[in-house]
């Protein structure tokens, strides 16, 4: 069943509590997980699921929160990331990676 949340704080401490405890930090070709130093090439993690947050009046409220996992460097985090005009520029295999509009 699909989970909802009204505030991105809510989504982000709910999947905290289900075991999403790295944090992910969005470079150009990669995901760095700062827990351990590691860094996730696209074709090393899998986007569980996701949330999107649109602010009524400002667009600097929209936001998205993946819930991220990688078997392969064992890790399982969240990464929020701004959408819209306040995206951060990525190269095309990150972008297609993290395109929710499929």
């Amino acid at each position: 069943m699909a989970r909802t949340y009204d505030t991105l704080s809510q989504a982000v401490n709910d999947l905290v509590a289900r075991g999403y405890k790295d944090d992910l930090v969005l470079h150009d070709e990669c995901l760095i997980c700062n827990g351990n130093n590691t860094s996730l090439r696209p074709d090393e993690f899998t986007i569980d699921e996701f949330h999107r947050f649109e602010g009524d009046s400002n667009p600097s409220d929209e936001s998205i929160v993946y819930a991220i996992s990688s078997e392969k460097h064992k890790v399982k985090g969240v990464l929020v990331n701004a959408f819209g005009t306040y995206a951060s520029r990525l190269n095309q295999a990150m972008v297609k990676k993290l395109d929710i509009q499929r």
